[in-house]
């Protein structure tokens, strides 16, 4: 028989980031209400002979403000994007791990994804060694730099936090993965306090390449900002991007017995997979349906009392249609519900998507607000009639729970559940 238990009821109680739209929540909580696009052109590297020559890059990180001067050439940026967003998580939370005891930091643990980890760290060390003589002198810190892993032991080490702590990857569904596992330990009673996050620092000649390889990158150079277009006619692939996203969730007692702030409540997750194809999505959308609908069993909900659904829609030709026909499916006849598509304005942070997402999704709830799908000019006629996507402008609009999906090559597909906070 399977473990029976009470399950426990799970917060968020911080939020951090470091994006392409600003490195703290407030400056991209703004940019992301205005509409704002974080393309540009590539500078992490010399793109000028690649298909794709532009991104949404992280501006204006300083590690400096994070890492003592030596500590910074042992991270790869992934590990620093981490670490800077979970420092201003942990600070929002108003939690201060100096000062608490090894019982306390027994029950918080961090789940933090990525879906690259240190590509950059290694496709530098591997041409510096094709490069060279073929004597191998690589980095000490080369293999750390390099592993997914390495985030998730990084935050806690700075904290001293002995809880629960790995990373989870599954391609671009990797932090929100990583949330559903926080959320679930949470009331299992395993944990008091989680963090939960991802980060990507792949904006590399490696994954730029790979991607334009595989057909799924835009390649509209002369207008970046307007390249990532959902649901569009003219849409012609993502626009890969790059930063952190850490949420605190807390169990309730935990956090009404300290005072926190709470932001909404976490009451649902579901995970499935399209068993279909590498890259591809389900046509029909099997795998979003089946996971859409774990999420809401999960919080005991039916279809018609979601408000908005912060959709993965990352500008691909099939990708936006099938999971548009998933929805148009599983939610007929809620005339109330809303769609968009944020990362027409983030790009596609990768491993990093869901959690950046969530941030959205819990704002959303906060302010009441429902964020827009920008650059989208023609609605191509194959989607699915009867699905409200939310276009050019934020709206305001009641909302008690906010779905929030995500997708990834291999198939997974993640979508947590917020529901409003009310005392």
């Amino acid at each position: 028989m399977p473990r029976q238990y009470e399950k426990k009821r799970v917060v968020v109680t911080g939020l951090g980031t470091i994006s392409p739209l600003g490195n703290n929540v407030s400056s991209f909580w703004k940019s992301i209400v205005a509409g704002v696009s974080g393309a540009a052109p590539i500078t992490k590297f010399d793109a000028a002979n690649f298909k794709t020559r532009f991104a949404c890059e992280v501006q204006g990180f300083e590690p400096e403000l994070y890492f003592e001067k030596k500590e910074i050439r042992k991270y790869d940026l992934f590990t620093q994007y981490a670490v800077a967003s979970a420092k201003e998580a942990i600070e929002d939370a108003g939690l201060d791990y100096s000062t608490l005891g090894m019982d306390e930091k027994a029950r918080t643990g961090v789940v933090w994804a990525s879906g690259n980890g240190g590509i950059a760290t290694f496709e530098q060390q591997v041409k510096e060694y094709y490069l060279g003589d073929g004597t191998p002198r690589f980095n000490p810190f080369f293999i750390p730099k390099m592993i997914a892993d390495i985030a998730a032991g990084v935050i806690s080490m700075r904290y001293g936090l002995l809880g629960p702590n790995y990373c989870t990857v599954s391609a671009c569904a990797s932090s929100n993965t990583a949330l559903i596992n926080c959320f679930d330990l949470i009331r299992m009673g395993r944990a008091d306090v989680m963090i939960a996050g991802g980060s990507e620092a792949a904006i590399s000649a490696a994954t730029i390449g790979g991607f334009n390889a595989a057909h799924a990158l835009s390649q509209r150079n002369d207008s970046p900002k307007e390249a990532s277009r959902p649901f569009d006619v003219d849409r012609d692939g993502f626009v890969a991007g790059e930063g952190g996203a850490a949420l605190i969730l807390e169990e309730y007692e935990h956090a009404v017995k300290r005072g926190a702030k709470i932001y909404a409540e976490v009451v649902g997750g579901g995970m499935a997979a399209d068993a279909y194809h590498l890259t591809a999505t389900h046509p029909e959308g099997l795998g979003a349906i089946l996971g859409m609908k774990a999420a809401l069993s999960d919080a005991g909900i039916e279809t018609a009392q979601v408000d908005y659904i912060n959709m993965h829609a990352t500008s691909t030709g099939t990708g936006d249609l099938s999971e548009l026909r998933a929805i148009a499916t599983l939610f007929e006849g809620n005339q109330n519900l809303v769609v968009s598509a944020t990362k027409s304005m983030t790009g596609h942070l990768l491993g990093a998507a869901g959690a950046i997402e969530s941030i959205i999704c819990v704002l959303a709830l906060r302010d009441q607000i429902i964020p827009p799908t920008i650059n989208t000019v023609n609605i191509d006629p194959e989607m699915p009639q009867g699905v409200n996507i939310l276009l050019r402008e934020s709206r305001q609009q009641p909302l008690n729970y906010v779905l929030n999906n995500t997708f990834g090559f291999g198939g997974h597909t993640a979508s947590s559940l917020f529901k409003k906070w009310e005392e």
